[in-house]
């Protein structure tokens, strides 16, 4: 009976991902006023919301070779460092966290999102600066910030093995950053109820925190971030029960000290596949945020299908990564601007 409610709940989501990728606008029957009712259509204002301005093409002529530019970088930097695909794909997730996706992470200066505390670990900044540089060099003051990261997580990610999608363009670049806003994302402690509230307040629903976790099928963490699921979880003096005992004493080895790094995929770190959620039907999930999705019932059958079919967690990762990428953008001339260095607002 379980198997089958999965293999339900499956179609169901796959049947959604098809629709969001494939489908066309509603063709809806045209109403015609009778002889009787000669009423004159009012004219509605359409209401277009800030992704929905976003384009594929945005830069097709102002800057032709901007996905190329990007790419070639990208590709460049992941050959001498695999571990930065990871990083600029979590980079993407800060900036889109707080305040939308606005490059406001980028921003360096004392008390921004980057100075804070969550933001410590952060890395890829130097790659997003020698991308804006060439950038800038061919299409000077025409492409943001924003743009730029959002198609830097994109090409990580198929670099990395994982799903190609085509990102729209036009997002500015913002001008607030601020510290105590970026400690507000989602650390590896929180409960799943707080996590869908999170994803909840920036449109995004409870499929996209599934399969966004799912980037955790590559990258690493820095042992401080589960010290206290191997010695002292939540106080209790013992470690995290719902970890797999093997699992736990490999952890204990690796984490010897707190600045020592450990794979978030225990089984195939270095490739973009489902076994990440394969993991948590083991025990073996590295942060507690990363466990408990499978503990929680709202959130394990998503789970059991990704694990259960690859291409399902493919095609709904690049659906999902859309609409991260539309978080509350800027677009227009009054929202934001383009910056001419990432790291500060223009003068």
């Amino acid at each position: 009976m379980k198997l089958c409610f999965y293999f339900v709940f499956a179609l169901c989501l796959l049947a959604h991902v098809f629709i969001v990728v494939s489908a066309n606008p509603l063709m809806l029957p045209t109403l015609k006023a009778t002889k009787l009712h000669k009423i004159e259509p009012r004219k509605i204002p359409k209401v277009i919301s800030p992704a929905g301005i976003l384009s594929t093409t945005y830069y097709i002529k102002s800057c032709p070779n901007l996905e190329g530019i990007i790419q070639q970088k990208v590709n460049d930097w992941i050959k001498k460092d695999y571990t930065i695909a990871a990083s600029i794909i979590r980079l993407h997730f800060h900036d889109c966290a707080v305040r939308g996706c606005d490059a406001s992470i980028l921003l360096n200066h004392a008390g921004s999102e980057r100075a804070a505390q969550a933001s410590k670990t952060l890395r890829g900044f130097e790659l997003i600066n020698e991308i804006k540089a060439e950038v800038e060099r061919r299409c000077p003051r025409t492409v943001s910030c924003a743009d730029i990261l959002t198609a830097a997580a994109r090409d990580a990610t198929v670099i990395a093995g994982g799903p190609f999608w085509e990102v729209p363009f036009g997002r500015k670049d913002g001008r607030i950053s601020l510290a105590k806003e970026a400690n507000m994302v989602p650390n590896g402690h929180e409960n799943v109820t707080t996590l869908i509230d999170f994803f909840q307040k920036r449109g995004l629903n409870i499929v996209d925190l599934v399969t966004l976790s799912g980037s955790h099928t590559i990258g690493r963490s820095t042992c401080i971030s589960i010290q206290q699921r191997l010695d002292n979880f939540r106080g209790t003096g013992k470690p995290d029960s719902s970890m797999d005992v093997g699992y736990l004493n490999f952890l204990k080895k690796q984490c010897s000290r707190d600045t020592n790094f450990v794979n978030l995929d225990a089984t195939t770190p270095r490739t973009f596949d489902e076994v990440y959620y394969k993991n948590l039907q083991t025990k073996k999930g590295l942060l507690q945020t990363d466990q408990l999705l499978y503990s929680d019932a709202r959130t394990a059958p998503l789970v059991a299908a990704l694990a259960s079919q690859p291409q399902l967690f493919i095609s709904q990762f690049a659906v999902s990564m859309v609409n991260l990428g539309n978080v509350q953008v800027l677009t227009g001339t009054k929202n934001g601007e383009i910056r001419h260095n990432c790291n500060y607002v223009n003068p």
